[in-house]
C-alpha cells in the first residue's frame, strides 16, 4: 500500500510515494530511501498520535519506503502520510491512488501546517492527483489552486473521517469556509512608506521611477543619512502589480521557503528583500543538503535591496553575475543540477567611502552648509572599498546615482509628489512595455536581448549621433552601450514616446554616469566603476 506526498526540493520539489509494508517480527519501524533528520523522527510522532488518537499501532515489523529513493527527503510534511500509509497497510482504512496527503503530526495527533503546499498542489494536479488532504492552517493557500477538490484535517482523526466519507461518497466532506481568510491580502512590503514622506531627492526619486518602470538595476551612493535607505525600502509603493501567473509563481517560491502566512494570502505585489549584509553567499543563492531557495530566488520578479553593499563578503557579489545575466541560478548537486528562478532588480546602496564621509558638507555654527568635511580614508581604502564590487558586476548595474544631504529649510516644506501618483506613469510604461512584447520571451525593458535591441529601441539621428559620441567618449562596452539603450527605452515608455530621442538617450547617459552635480571631491578620488 502507497500514499503519496511531496517533498520540498528546490522550487519544483518531488511527489513522494509512502509505501508501507508489514510482516511478522520484532515490532519497530525501518524508513528507507534517503530520510534525512526531521523524517527519521516520524516514527515516534507517528506512534505517538496513533495512541493518542485512540488507533492500534500495528505490533509488527514495519518498514516504509520513500520513492523515488535516490532523493534526499527533509521535513516533517511526511507525518501524516506515513501514518495514514501505516493503516493502510494494516487493513484499517483505504487511501485512493490519485490522493496526495500533507501534514506534521504533534504528538496529541493534531496536524500542524508546513511549508510547500502551494508548490505541492501545483505539482499534483500536474501529475493528475485529483484530490489534497491538507493541515487546516494550510486551507487557504490550497484553495488557491484546489478550491474544491482538497479537504483540510487538524487531526489524524479528521483525516481518517474524510478518507472514510470519501471512500462512502466518492466526494470530499463539507467544511467551514468561514473559519479561514481567502482573502488577496498582497505582499505587507508595499505598505512600507510613500514617497511624499523623503523631501527633496528629486534626481534619486527619478532614478527609481525609471527603475521600476523598466526593472532596471541600480547602485545608489553617497553620505550617510541622505535618504538611500529611506527611499529604497519605499519602491514597492510605487511598482505595478503582478500578474495572476506571476502571482502565484511567487506564492509557490515563498511556501516552499515557509515565508508565507498561514491565512494563504496570495502575493499579488512583487517581492522586495533586504537581507542583511553578514548573509553567505548560500543564504543569498540558495542551496543546503535538500535545495532550498535563496534570497534572490525569494526576490523572484521583484527587488533584492542590499544595504550598505560593500560591507556584503566578495562572493556574494561575484556569485550575482550569472543571476544577473540568466535570470536563474543552477546549484550543482550530486543528484544533478537544481536550476532554481532569479528573475529579480537588484538595488544597492552604499556610503562614498568607508567612514561615509567623502563628499559630505561640514555645517558651521550658524547652521549653514559649505565645503568638505575631511573623510579619514586614503586613496588606497576607497578604490579597496568600490573594487568589492568588481568590474563584471558593475558593468550590469544599468544605473548608477549620486545622493547628496538636502540642505535643511527653514520654511514650509513644498508639496511633495506622492507614490500614486508616480505609480500610475509606472503601470503605464507597463503596459506599454507589455503590448511590446506579447509575442516576444521577453517582460521589461531591462531583460531585452541584444538581438532584439535594434527592432525594440529605434533611434532618430541625432540620437543615435549621442550615442555614438558618448560611446567614443566614454570608452563604453557592447553591453554597456545597450544598457543605456535600454534604460533610455524605459524613459521613452514613460513619455509615450516611440521612437528614442536625444533627450532620452542623454538622461540614460547620466544616470550611468554620476549625475550632472557629482562630490567634487569624487574627481580627486573617483571609485573605480
Amino acid at each position: 500500500m502507497y500514499v503519496l506526498a511531496y517533498a520540498p526540493y528546490g522550487t519544483d520539489g518531488i511527489i513522494i510515494r509512502v509505501e508501507a509494508d508489514i510482516r511478522r517480527g520484532i515490532p519497530g519501524v525501518d524508513i528507507t530511501g534517503l530520510a534525512e533528520g526531521a523524517v527519521r523522527e516520524a516514527r515516534e510522532r507517528v506512534r505517538a498520535a496513533f495512541r493518542n488518537s485512540g488507533f492500534s499501532f500495528p505490533q509488527d515489523r514495519i518498514l516504509i519506503n520513500l520513492a523515488p529513493a535516490g532523493i534526499r527527503k527533509d521535513g516533517a510534511a511526511l507525518d501524516l502520510p506515513i501514518a495514514l500509509a501505516v493503516m493502510a497497510a494494516a487493513g484499517q482504512l483505504s487511501v485512493p491512488e490519485d490522493l496526495m496527503v500533507l501534514g506534521e503530526l504533534e504528538l496529541s495527533g493534531r496536524v500542524r501546517p508546513v511549508r510547500g503546499v502551494l508548490a505541492a498542489t501545483a505539482a499534483g494536479m500536474k501529475a493528475g492527483i485529483r484530490g489534497f488532504i491538507v493541515p487546516a492552517g494550510n486551507a487557504a493557500e490550497t484553495a488557491i489552486l484546489a478550491d474544491g477538490c482538497f479537504s483540510p484535517a487538524e487531526s489524524l482523526g479528521e483525516a481518517v473521517r474524510v478518507l472514510i466519507f470519501l471512500e462512502r461518497h466518492n466526494r470530499f466532506p463539507p467544511w467551514d469556509k468561514e473559519k479561514r481568510s481567502f482573502e488577496n491580502t498582497g505582499n505587507t512590503e508595499s505598505a512600507a512608506g510613500d514617497f511624499s514622506e523623503v523631501a527633496g531627492q528629486g534626481r534619486y526619486k527619478r532614478a527609481m521611477e525609471i527603475a521600476a518602470a523598466g526593472g532596471h538595476n541600480l547602485l545608489v551612493f553617497g553620505p550617510p543619512g541622505a535618504g538611500k535607505t529611506m527611499l529604497a525600502r519605499r519602491i514597492p509603493s510605487i511598482m505595478a502589480p503582478l500578474t495572476p501567473e506571476e502571482s502565484v509563481e511567487v506564492t509557490r517560491i515563498h511556501s516552499l521557503a515557509g515565508q508565507i502566512n498561514n491565512d494563504g494570502a496570495i502575493m499579488d505585489r512583487p517581492p522586495f528583500r533586504s537581507p542583511h549584509h553578514s548573509a553567505s553567499a548560500e543564504g543569498i543563492l540558495g542551496g543546503g543538503r535538500t535545495v532550498r531557495p535563496g534570497e534572490i530566488s525569494l526576490a523572484h520578479l521583484g527587488v533584492l535591496f542590499l544595504d550598505e553593499a560593500p560591507e556584503f563578503k566578495t562572493p556574494v557579489f561575484q556569485s550575482l553575475r550569472e543571476p544577473l545575466e540568466d535570470r536563474v541560478i543552477t546549484i550543482s548537486r550530486a543528484e544533478g543540477p537544481m536550476r532554481l528562478p532569479a528573475d529579480f532588480q537588484l538595488i544597492m546602496a552604499a556610503n562614498t567611502c568607508p567612514c561615509g564621509r567623502l563628499g559630505t558638507a561640514k555645517q558651521d555654527i550658524s547652521g549653514q552648509y559649505g565645503g568638505n568635511t575631511q573623510c579619514f580614508c586614503s586613496s588606497e581604502e576607497i578604490f579597496r572599498y568600490w573594487k568589492k564590487f568588481g568590474g563584471a558586476l558593475m558593468d550590469r548595474i544599468e544605473m548608477r546615482v549620486p545622493v547628496r544631504h538636502q540642505t535643511p529649510s527653514s520654511g514650509e516644506r513644498a508639496a511633495e509628489e506622492t507614490s500614486a501618483a508616480i505609480a500610475c506613469r509606472v503601470r503605464r510604461a507597463a503596459e506599454i512595455q507589455e503590448y511590446r512584447f506579447r509575442e516576444m520571451p521577453v517582460r521589461r525593458n531591462s531583460r531585452i536581448p541584444p538581438a532584439m535591441i535594434e527592432k525594440t529601441c529605434p533611434m532618430d539621428r541625432h540620437a543615435a549621433d549621442a550615442l555614438r559620441r558618448a560611446a567614443e567618449k566614454l570608452g563604453l562596452s557592447g553591453r554597456s552601450a545597450h544598457g543605456i539603450l535600454r534604460v533610455a527605452r524605459t524613459i521613452a515608455d514613460l513619455e509615450g514616446s516611440g521612437t528614442l530621442g536625444t533627450a532620452h538617450i542623454l538622461e540614460a547617459i547620466e544616470h550611468r554616469r554620476y549625475g550632472d552635480d557629482p562630490f567634487d571631491i569624487l574627481a580627486l578620488e573617483q571609485p573605480p566603476f
